[in-house]
This record gives C-alpha cells, sequence and structure tokens, in this order.
C-alpha cells in the first residue's frame, strides 16, 4: 500500500527519472551545453524541459504551447531565485520550495499535463470564438452563457468580452480544485506522519493555505454574481476594463487600503497593461492564421513559399513567447503589488 507521502511524490519523482543523465544535475551546463544545436535546452532547468518535451509531444497548438512556454519561463525564473535564496540559508522551513511545488502542479494541470484523464475536451484558449467553443464544464456557467448568447442583450463585440469574463472565472475554478487538492494531501500526511516536525509541516503554514482558499473562493463567488447579474441585464454604464484579468485587479485595488492619488496611479497602470494584453492576443490571433497558411501550403510543395512561411511562423511564435512572458510577469508584479502593499490594515 503507498503511503499518502508517496502517492504525492511519485508523480514528481517518475517526471524527473524521465530525464535523469549521468554526470549532470538538472542544473547542469553538460545537460544543455553537450547537445547537437537543434537540441539545445529550452530550459535552464530539467524537469521543465520534461514537461515542455511532453508538451510537445502531445502537438499542443501554436498558441497553446506559447502559453506553456510562458508560464515555464516565469516557473523557471522563480526556480532560480530560490535556488539563490536556499543557498543563502533563506528558506528553512521549506515553504518557499512547497509553493514552487504548487505552481508546478497547477501549470500541468491547467494545461492537461499531470497525467489526469480530462472528461471532455477543453478549449485550448480564449481568444477563439466563444459561441463556436463553450466549453465551460459548469452547468451553471453554461446556462448562464446560453442566456446571455440568446438575450439578444449583447453585440458582438460584448459577446466575446462576456466570453472572456466565462473562461477566466473557469480558469479560477480550476486553479482553487487544484490548490484544495494540494492542502488536502498536505493535511493527510500531516494526520498520518509520526512526527510532523520532520516533515517540516507546520500548523500556521496550513492555516495561510485555507486563508488562500477562502481569498479564491471569495473572489470565484463575487465573480460568479457579477456574471448572472450581466448575463441578465447586460452590460450597463461605463465599463473600466474590458480583460477580466484587469477587472479582477482594478476591484481588488478599490478594496485596498490605496490613497485616492495611489488608485488613480494604479488605474492609468492598468490601462497600459490592459493594451499589452490586447496586443499580446492580437498576435495569438495572427499566430493561428500563420499556423492554419503554414499547414495549406505544405501541401502545395511549393519549397519557397514553405520556407517563407515558416520564418513567419517561427518569427511570431518568438515574439509570442517574449510578449506572453513580458504579460504574465507583468500581472505577477501587479497582483503582489496589490495584495501585499494595498490590503486593508484589518486583514493583515
Amino acid at each position: 500500500m503507498f503511503t499518502p507521502l508517496c502517492r504525492l511524490l511519485l508523480p514528481l519523482c517518475a517526471l524527473q527519472l524521465l530525464g535523469v543523465r549521468a554526470g549532470g544535475g538538472k542544473y547542469s551546463r553538460e545537460v544543455n551545453e553537450n547537445r547537437p544545436d537543434e537540441e539545445v535546452a529550452e530550459f535552464r532547468i530539467q524537469r521543465l524541459n520534461q514537461v515542455w518535451e511532453k508538451a510537445q509531444r502531445l502537438q499542443f497548438s501554436a498558441v497553446k504551447l506559447a502559453e506553456l512556454h510562458s508560464d515555464l519561463k516565469i516557473q523557471e525564473k522563480d526556480e532560480l531565485n530560490w535556488k539563490k535564496l536556499k543557498a543563502e540559508g533563506l528558506d528553512d522551513d521549506g515553504e518557499k520550495e512547497a509553493k514552487l511545488r504548487r505552481s508546478l502542479n497547477v501549470i500541468m494541470a491547467k494545461y492537461g499535463l499531470d497525467g489526469k484523464k480530462k472528461t471532455q475536451t477543453e478549449d485550448d484558449n480564449y481568444i477563439k470564438d466563444g459561441t463556436e467553443n463553450d466549453v465551460l464544464n459548469d452547468p451553471r456557467l453554461e446556462k448562464l452563457w446560453n442566456k446571455a448568447k440568446t438575450s439578444g442583450k449583447f453585440s458582438d463585440e460584448e459577446l466575446d468580452n462576456l466570453w472572456r469574463e466565462f473562461v477566466h472565472h473557469k480558469e479560477k475554478i480550476s486553479e482553487y480544485n487544484i490548490l484544495l487538492d494540494t492542502v488536502s494531501r498536505t493535511e493527510e500526511i500531516h494526520k498520518n506522519v509520526i512526527s510532523p516536525d520532520e516533515h517540516e509541516v507546520k500548523a500556521e503554514d496550513l492555516h495561510g493555505k485555507h486563508a488562500d482558499l477562502k481569498d479564491k473562493l471569495r473572489s470565484i463567488n463575487h465573480g460568479y454574481e457579477r456574471l448572472r447579474k450581466i448575463s441578465h441585464e447586460g452590460y450597463s454604464g461605463e465599463r473600466d476594463f474590458n480583460e477580466p484579468r484587469v477587472n479582477d485587479l482594478w476591484d481588488m485595488a478599490r478594496k485596498s487600503n490605496f490613497s485616492q492619488s495611489e488608485l488613480e496611479s494604479f488605474k492609468e497602470e492598468l490601462k497600459h497593461f490592459e493594451s499589452k494584453i490586447e496586443k499580446h492576443q492580437h498576435y495569438q490571433k495572427q499566430l493561428e492564421i500563420s499556423h492554419e497558411k503554414l499547414k495549406h501550403i505544405a501541401e502545395t510543395g511549393d519549397k519557397e513559399h514553405i520556407q517563407k512561411s515558416k520564418e513567419r511562423y517561427n518569427a511570431l511564435t518568438d515574439k509570442i513567447k517574449e510578449m506572453g512572458y513580458k504579460v504574465k510577469k507583468h500581472l505577477q508584479d501587479l497582483t503582489s503589488r496589490v495584495s501585499k502593499d494595498g490590503l486593508p490594515h484589518n486583514e493583515l
């Protein structure tokens, strides 16, 4: 019989064993430098390369691969920073390392790389036409979306914006469920070990995770009420932002202890951030078009035309990887600011 700890560690151990090579660790230069040019590692951490290579084997769409690449770049940066902290003895309780493991679990679950079977094929990303890709995996959301689509209260552009809000809400629910599963496993380990101190599982750490769960659940409930109201009444009045992630940040900021001048400054920064997101989404659409053209041209056998299409496709892919990383890093920084510096004093 596997213990709960074994069940938790087996997936990560299996992932690590896939890429073990004699004479070099996951951060070893030999692992990355002693390869042919065409096999240069995408990431400095071998475990992340294994995730990336698995996604390529599964033939993810061009946009989905680019999005995964951005997430893994953020994970890589955080893991390398943690490695420096650990070397300086600044993660004695192992909480930062545990947070990184949870973060990687979220990424793998988000892209279906965690080995769990999906009950329904999910949409690659929300930039597609929601009226043809309404996969929300939640009967309540499906009901609201169908009501909004048939209400006649929305223009095509408003329906596109509303669809992004629905998919963003679905993603928040998914992240909540992953975190809930992680916390449940941690609690199970805590209850079954003979000496909890040996595993550095502390009651205050679990308390912090429960607080995080409550915050996420509160955000989900607030978001659902917003979607319910909009679906029934339509968009009314001037909206501050169209992008759901920006709206979430703006809601957090308005409930914070920011001064009025700080709030106005933060709003201006959010406007710039929304423009950056829209630009990123524009290039995502261009990459989808380029990918379809490349497949079509490949059937013609015109080598010169194929080469030019490949060059454009590769250039767009590189641009989107770079832009995706910048967008997600900016989102991470803004979220951190409004969470740490803008919390009401009575919630600290």
